[in-house]
Formats: structure tokens, C-alpha cells, sequence
């Protein structure tokens, strides 16, 4: 099973540059040729690219450094050495390059097909043909290969996530994720089971169109100042398109609770606060007394558009997705919509 990593120090050094060649035309009859060295190769690139199957940096826990391939040396008769082979790395979709020295973002891969280069190689030297003069016409040296560039790196990664499922510890998050998707996290009746964030993909409209969904692990007062486990795992609900504020319907004070996650979220990142949220409250299965249905329900009224479901017995969750759908994203219903206005058009001019 792999193990989550969203940060990880590592050490590139891209290709040597190859060295020029010192060598002398040797022909029939000629019994002292002209220069004819070649130029070295250049030394291999450093390269990062995006890999949609990884979702975590721990292919880097067991080697930090890397280096690419140095660049071939000169050949005679002018021949120069080929260029070092590139080193790419795979990274996942959403990590950032920082240059761990200066602190300066250098990338950031946000969406697919992606690629950085962070380090050069080296030049390759001169061979012995570049040095030929009027006065010095065998020079019998040739230029060393430069080294490649390096780099001291911090890669950070956040996840892509179009919705984040934020709430306390054991308010039922996982349940929730793996009935609207296809992800299966640990689920288990005690607190802070989810010990790093877990994507999955929700479909929509018969798959016409699909977003990512992202289970935060438990979030508890403090956790922007490190407390619990909220600290390691906030920066992934940076990028959401939406939140949605998970809460046990048992709860004896869930306003008193939604201001608290609201409260970390804006210590860790105050837009956070701007991003469009529903309040989601779950377990309603336990639910067995009319009247305090009714006054919960207004009570939570004024933090937002609130939504009842129970994710264990699958109560409610199709509506639940159809407000999301509204509430976080209208614009890709309106494009598809007119898709499907302009499919229908062209069939009934087919017919």
C-alpha cells in the first residue's frame, strides 16, 4: 500500500557536458594532418512531468538524489558527441517546484500533459579543430565538458480537487465520498480514521462530464497552528471550486462547530472563505424526533444552503449531488446543455 506524501526534498544535477576531442587528421600520404577534434555533447536535461496514476510523492522516499546523463565526448574528423540523455522525473497532477534555497516557486503543474525543465545541462567542450590559428596550426588540447546545473528542490503538492468535504473527526466524510464515487477509504466509527486526504470522481449526467472530490482529514480547533491533523493536509482544499461542510446531524452545536472549521480555514487561507459551500448534515437515519428535525434544520438555516442525508443508508444523496451540481458547477451544466441542444438541432436536421 503506498504511503502519502505531499512534501519531500530532493537533489537534481542535470548532464556534465562531454569533453571536445584533441585528435589529428591521419591520411595516406599525409603524414601530419590537420586538428579535427569534435565537440563534446551537451550534457542531459533535468525534466518534470505530470503522471495522471500517482496521487502521492513516495516514490521519492527512497532515493533523493538524481542526476541525468552526461553528454558523449568528441569524435575525430569533426564528429561531435551526442547530447546526454534527458532524466525525467513523474510527479502527480497539482505538485509545486520550489527551489528550496530561495524559496521561489519555479512550477506549478495544474493541469495535464505538463512539462518543466529545471536544470541544463552542461555545454560540451571544444574540440582541438576550434583552436586552429595562422600561428598554431596543431593545438594539441581541447576544452573539459561544463557541469550541469543543480538544484536543491522542495516539491509540495496539492491536490486538484474540485470539491472538498471538510468537517470534525467521525462526521461521516468517507462514508460520503465512497457512495457518490468509485474511492474506497478506511471507514471505521472513530475519530480520525482518515489519516490523509482521498480523491474520487463523481459522475454526472451519464458521465457527460465528471469532477474530483477530496475527503479532508478531520479538522479540530487549532488545526491551522498545527494541532491534530488538519495542519498537513489544508493546504488540499486550497484549489477547491467548492466546500462542502460535512456535520454528525447529533451534534449539540453544530453552529458552534461550523464557525470553528471557518475559523481555521481563514487562519490557514482567508479565501477559503469566499469559495461557494453547502452545509451537509448526516446520520439522519438516527433521526427519530420530529419536532427537533424541524428546529435543527432552521437553526442551521442561516449558514448556508443545508442539505439532510444519511451517506450509510444512501438517504437523500441524489439531490445532495444535483445542488452541487447548481451550486458549484453551473457554468458546466450551462456548456452542456447547449451541447445537447446543438446534438438534438443536428439530428432533427439528419431526419
Amino acid at each position: 500500500m503506498e504511503k502519502f506524501v505531499d512534501e519531500i526534498v530532493i537533489e537534481v544535477t542535470a548532464g556534465h557536458g562531454g569533453a571536445g576531442s584533441m585528435h589529428f587528421r591521419h591520411e595516406k600520404y599525409v603524414e601530419f594532418g590537420g586538428p579535427d577534434g569534435g565537440d563534446g555533447g551537451i550534457g542531459g536535461d533535468v525534466l518534470f512531468r505530470t503522471n495522471l496514476s500517482m496521487i502521492t510523492l513516495d516514490r521519492y522516499l527512497t532515493k533523493r538524489k538524481f542526476r541525468a546523463m552526461e553528454g558523449f565526448p568528441g569524435e575525430g574528423n569533426n564528429r561531435s558527441g551526442k547530447k546526454g540523455e534527458d532524466l525525467i522525473l513523474f510527479v502527480p497532477l497539482g505538485t509545486q517546484i520550489y527551489d528550496e534555497d530561495s524559496g521561489e516557486l519555479l512550477f506549478d503543474f495544474v493541469a495535464d500533459e505538463l512539462e518543466f525543465c529545471v536544470a541544463k545541462g552542461g555545454r560540451g567542450g571544444k574540440g582541438n579543430s576550434h583552436f586552429k590559428s595562422s600561428t598554431h596550426q596543431a593545438p594539441k588540447f581541447s576544452q573539459p565538458g561544463e557541469d550541469g546545473e543543480y538544484r536543491h528542490l522542495r516539491l509540495s503538492l496539492k491536490l486538484l480537487a474540485d470539491v472538498g468535504i471538510v468537517g470534525l473527526p467521525n462526521a461521516g466524510k468517507s462514508t460520503l465520498l465512497s457512495k457518490i464515487t468509485e474511492a474506497h477509504p478506511k471507514i471505521a466509527g472513530y475519530a480520525f480514521t482518515t489519516l490523509s486526504p482521498n480523491l474520487g470522481v463523481v459522475k454526472r449526467r451519464g458521465d457527460i462530464y465528471r469532477y474530483t472530490i477530496a475527503d479532508i482529514p478531520g479538522i479540530v480547533e487549532g488545526a491551522s497552528k498545527g494541532i491534530g491533523l488538519g495542519l498537513s493536509f489544508l493546504r488540499h482544499i486550497e484549489r477547491v471550486k467548492g466546500i462542502l461542510y460535512v456535520f454528525d446531524a447529533s451534534a449539540l452545536d453544530i453552529e458552534s462547530d461550523f464557525k470553528m472549521l471557518r475559523a481555521e480555514l481563514e487562519t490557514y487561507n482567508k479565501l477559503l472563505l469566499d469559495r461557494p459551500h453547502l452545509i451537509v448534515l448526516n446520520k439522519i437515519d438516527v433521526w427519530e424526533d420530529q419536532n427537533f428535525t424541524k428546529e435543527l434544520l432552521n437553526s442551521v438555516s442561516s449558514l448556508g444552503k443545508v442539505v439532510p442525508i444519511s451517506a450509510k443508508e444512501s438517504v437523500n444523496l441524489e439531490r445532495l449531488l444535483e445542488i452541487m451540481d447548481e451550486t458549484f458547477f453551473r457554468h458546466e451544466l450551462e456548456k452542456h446543455k447547449v451541447t445537447d441542444e446543438e446534438r438534438q438541432n443536428t439530428d432533427a436536421q439528419d431526419e
